[in-house]
C-alpha cells in the first residue's frame, strides 16, 4: 500500500500538536504510517479523550445504592427494583447539526439509541435539549426546521417515543447550535450488557449497515471551533437510516437473549476505530482485524477510511466460538449486514490486516494511558466576573404594567408553547407515554407495571454565563425539582457539558465553575451523575456567528415513581386555594438575569439566584410526599419568568384561570414579587389547604397563600387595587403564537 509521508502538515490536519505527535512517536518507538496517525488523531481528540476535561470530571459523584454502572460504559445504569434497571445518556451532535441540521440532529438521535440499546436495554423515551441563535439570524429559521425535522424524522421511524425536552434562544449560539439528545431504556438487571473483550481467539463480529466514506474525521471536527469554512465540513456529516436502526434493536435485543454475546459496543464517533480500541483496551486485550472483510458501500476503500468512517447503524461484538451461525442468522433474518472481522488476541496490540499485509501495528496501553491529559489554566472567580462584565442590577426596578408584561415574557422566544415543535414528535407509540411535553417533567410506565420513570432535561445558561458555579448548582437542583413535581423520587443524573475553547482560560472557568456547582449539588441532593458526554470548542469565527457560546451544562435527571397514577400534572383544576410552597432563599425577589429583566427592561445584569440545597431538598420531599398523599392536584415549579409566569402555564394547562393576591409580600416590589425567580419554589392548586399547612409544618418548610383558581383570567390585586386583569385567552394567543410565526406556513422546506 503507497503511503503518503508524515508531514507536519499532515499532522496538523489531524487534529494534533506538535507536542502530542511527540507522545505518538513516543509510544510508537518509530514514526507512523497514515492509518495509525488516523486512528491516534480520533483517538486522542477531544470529542474521544475528554483531555481537557478528564481531570475535573472526577470531582462529580457517581456512586450511589441504586447505581449499577456508573461513567465509563456507553451509559449509565440504576436499579429500578423488581429486577429491572433504567439505562440512559445524553450526547451532543452540535457541529454536525449546524452545518447539515436534518442529519446532524437524525444520526445525534441514532447514536444515542445505540449507546442504550448496545447495554442491553430497549428504548422507551427520546429527549432533546436544543439551543439556537437569535431568532431574527438569517440562518435560525432553516436550522430549527431541519434539526426538529430531523429529530421527529429519525425518532417517529425508529418508533421511540420522543417525550420532552428544552430550547433557548440567545445571539451567543448564532455561528454554533446545540443539539443534545438523550435516551432512557429498560432492561433486566441480569441481562446487562458490558463493552470489555475477553477470551483470546474469541471471534470480532461486524453487524449492522455497510462501512461508507461518510463521517470520516467526524470526531476531529467536532473537537476544533468554526472557522470561515464550516459548510466545507459537510462531508464529516453523517447520513442516517432509522428504519435500519429499527431492525438493529430488533435484531440485537433478540440475540442478547441468548448466551452468546461476550461484549458489544456501537460504532459511534470515530467509528471502527473508537468502538474496538475501547472493547480491547478495557478487556486489556489485543485485537487483530481482516480488513477485507469489513463490509463495504462504496468501492476501493483503504483501510484509513474504513476505520475513521462514522457510517451509522453499526455495531462491533465479541461472541462466544462457535456461536457464529446462531448470531449469523438472526442479523440475516433481520436483513442486516453480518461479517466476521478479526479475533481477540493476547497481544496487547491493535493489528490491522489489508491485502494480505499488516497496515497498522499499535500498543494499545499507550494509546489509552499516555492519552494526552491537560490541567488547562483558568481564571479565579473574581477574575472570572471582571472578564464577563456583568452589570449589577440596578436599583428601584418595578413594573406599573404587569398585564402587559405578562404577555410579553408569554409570547417571548424562551418562554413560548414549544407546541410546534413537540407536535412533531410521535410522543405516544409504545402506549406508555403518562405525561409528554408541556410539563415539568415526562412520565413513562414502566411497561406491564405500575412503576413509572420520570425524565427531565434542564440548565439555564444565562446564569451560568453570570456565575458557573451558581449555573452548575441551579443546573443540578432544576432536574431535581421537576422531577419531584410529578411526584417522582430523583435517582441520577446524565449530563452534555457544552462550552466553548477550553484552551482560553476564562473559558476553563466555567467548565470549572460548573463542575463543582454540579458536584455540591449532586452530593446534596443525592442525585449521582452516571453518564454523559462533553463537548468543548463550541464557538464560530463564521460570518454572522458569535464567538463562543454560552456555558451550557445540559442535564438529563430520571427518577422513578411506584404508581404512575399517582403523578400530578401542572393543569389547575377550578375553585381550588393556590400556594407557593418554599423559602424565598437569601433575601428573596431575585430578579438578577431573569428573563423579565432581559425581555422587559432590555437589560442583563446582576447575579443568578442563589441556590440552598438543604432547603432544595427538604421542599422536594414535601412537594414528593404531598403527591403521593393526594394532597395536591397541580404542582409546578417557579422557574423562567418568575412566579406570575408558572401561575399562567398552569391556567393554560388546564384551562382555568386564577386570582393573584401579591399582599402577601406588599413591601416587595410588584416585579420582583410576579416575575423574580428565587430558586426552590412550587406552586400549588389544592383543595386539601389544612393538609398541606399540616405537612409542611412538621416538615418545617414555608409555604404562602396566593390566591385562588377559577373564572376565565389571570388577574393580580385584592379588595382594594387590581393591578392586573388578563384573559387566558390573550395569553393563549400570545404564548402559542412565538413559532407559527416564526417558521411561517412553510416551515417544513425552511
Amino acid at each position: 500500500m503507497s503511503e503518503s509521508p508524515i508531514t507536519p502538515q499532515v499532522v496538523a490536519e489531524h487534529g494534533l500538536s506538535p507536542e502530542e505527535y511527540e507522545r505518538v512517536l513516543h509510544a510508537l518507538g518509530r514514526e507512523p504510517n497514515l492509518v495509525e496517525l488516523g486512528i491516534f488523531s480520533v483517538m486522542w481528540s477531544e470529542h474521544c479523550s475528554y483531555k481537557s476535561s478528564r481531570i475535573h470530571l472526577k470531582k462529580l459523584p457517581t456512586e450511589a445504592p441504586w447505581v449499577i454502572c456508573g461513567p465509563g460504559e456507553n451509559a449509565g445504569v440504576i436499579d429500578i427494583g423488581d429486577g429491572q434497571a433504567a439505562i440512559f445518556k445524553m450526547e451532543s451532535h452540535n457541529h454536525p447539526s449546524y452545518i447539515e441540521p436534518y442529519q446532524g440532529a437524525a444520526t445525534g438521535v441514532g447514536g444515542i439509541l445505540r449507546d442504550v440499546f448496545t447495554m442491553g436495554a430497549r428504548p422507551v423515551a427520546n429527549l432533546n435539549a436544543l439551543r439556537f441563535g437569535r431568532p431574527d439570524h438569517p440562518k435560525m429559521r432553516h436550522l430549527i426546521a431541519g434539526v426538529v425535522g430531523g429529530i421527529g424524522g429519525y425518532g417517529n421511524c425508529v418508533g421511540v417515543p420522543t417525550v420532552g425536552g428544552e430550547v433557548n434562544f440567545h445571539k451567543a449560539y448564532d455561528g454554533n447550535i446545540l443539539v443534545n439528545a438523550m435516551t432512557v431504556g429498560v432492561a433486566e438487571t441480569d441481562k446487562i450488557f458490558y463493552s470489555a473483550a475477553s477470551g483470546v481467539g474469541n471471534p470480532i463480529v461486524y453487524v449492522g449497515s455497510k462501512t461508507g466514506r461518510d463521517g470520516i474525521h467526524g470526531a476531529t471536527m467536532a473537537s476544533a471551533d468554526f472557522g470561515e469554512d464550516s459548510e466545507e465540513k459537510r462531508p464529516t456529516v453523517q447520513v442516517g437510516d432509522p428504519f435500519t436502526e429499527k431492525l438493529l434493536i430488533e435484531a440485537c435485543l433478540e440475540l442478547m437473549a441468548s448466551d452468546a454475546i461476550v461484549a458489544i459496543q456501537d460504532m459511534g464517533a470515530a467509528g471502527l476505530t473508537s468502538s474496538s480500541v475501547e472493547m480491547a483496551s478495557k478487556g486489556g486485550v489485543g485485537i487483530e482485524l481482516d480488513m477485507n472483510k469489513v463490509p463495504q458501500r462504496e468501492t476501493g476503500m483503504t483501510p484509513y477510511e474504513m476505520m475513521l468512517s462514522e457510517s451509522q447503524e453499526r455495531m462491533l461484538m465479541v461472541l462466544k466460538p462457535g456461536r457464529e451461525a446462531e448470531a449469523e442468522a438472526i442479523f440475516r433474518k433481520w436483513e442486516l449486514d453480518f461479517a466476521v472481522i478479526g479475533t481477540v488476541t493476547d497481544t496487547g496490540r491493535m493489528v490491522l490486516k489489508f491485502n494480505g499485509e499488516t497496515v497498522c501495528d499499535i500498543p494499545l496501553a499507550p494509546l489509552a494511558d499516555e492519552a494526552p491529559l491537560y490541567d488547562r489554566p483558568h481564571v479565579s472567580r473574581e477574575e472570572y466576573k471582571v472578564w464577563a462584565g456583568v452589570k449589577p442590577l440596578e436599583e428601584g426596578l418595578d413594573t406599573l404594567t404587569p398585564d402587559a408584561d405578562l404577555l410579553k415574557l408569554m409570547a417571548s422566544p424562551d418562554i413560548a408553547s414549544r407546541r410546534w415543535i413537540w407536535e412533531q414528535y410521535d410522543s405516544q407509540v409504545g402506549a406508555d407515554t403518562v405525561q409528554k411535553s408541556g410539563g415539568d417533567a415526562a412520565v413513562v410506565r414502566v411497561h406491564g407495571t405500575n412503576k413509572a420513570l420520570a425524565i427531565t432535561t434542564d440548565c439555564t445558561p444565562r446564569y451560568c454565563y453570570a456565575d458557573p458555579y451558581e449555573g452548575g448548582k441551579q443546573a443540578i437542583a432544576e432536574a431535581y425539582r421537576n422531577l419531584s413535581a410529578v411526584g417522582a423520587t430523583p435517582l441520577a443524573v446524565t449530563n452534555c457539558l457544552n462550552f466553548a475553547n477550553p484552551q482560553r482560560p476564562e473559558i476553563m472557568a466555567q467548565i470549572v465553575g460548573c463542575l463543582e456547582g454540579m458536584s455540591e449539588a449532586c452530593r446534596a441532593l443525592d442525585f449521582p451523575i452516571v453518564s454523559g458526554n462533553v463537548s468543548l470548542y463550541n464557538e464560530s469565527k463564521a460570518t454572522g456567528g458569535g464567538s463562543a457560546i454560552l456555558p451550557t451544562p445540559a442535564i438529563g435527571g430520571v427518577g422513578l415513581m411506584p404508581d404512575w397514577e399517582k403523578s400530578a400534572t401542572i393543569a389547575f383544576r377550578e375553585f381550588q386555594d393556590v400556594w407557593v410552597v418554599g423559602s424565598k432563599t437569601h433575601g428573596g425577589n431575585h430578579l438578577g438575569q431573569s428573563l423579565w429583566l432581559r425581555e422587559i427592561q432590555g437589560k442583563e445584569g446582576g447575579p443568578p439566584p442563589p441556590v440552598d440545597l438543604i432547603a432544595e431538598r427538604k421542599t422536594a420531599q414535601l412537594i414528593r410526599n404531598l403527591i403521593r398523599e393526594g394532597f395536591v392536584s397541580a404542582v409546578h415549579d417557579v422557574s423562567d419568568g418568575g412566579l406570575l409566569v408558572a401561575i399562567a402555564e398552569m391556567a393554560l394547562a388546564g384551562n382555568v384561570g386564577c386570582v393573584v393576591n401579591p399582599n402577601w409580600e406588599s413591601e416587595v416590589p410588584l416585579a420582583a414579587q410576579m416575575f423574580g425567580e428565587d430558586q426552590g419554589r412550587y406552586v400549588i392548586g389544592t383543595s386539601k389547604s389544612e393538609d398541606l399547612v399540616r405537612l409542611a409544618e412538621a416538615a418545617e418548610v414555608p409555604v404562602i397563600w396566593i390566591g385562588r383558581t377559577g373564572g376565565a383570567d389571570i388577574t393580580v390585586g385584592d379588595d382594594i387595587t387590581n393591578f392586573a386583569q388578563v384573559p387566558l385567552a390573550d395569553i393563549s394567543r400570545a404564548h402559542e403564537g412565538f413559532f407559527p410565526t416564526l417558521m411561517g406556513k412553510d416551515a417544513a422546506l425552511a
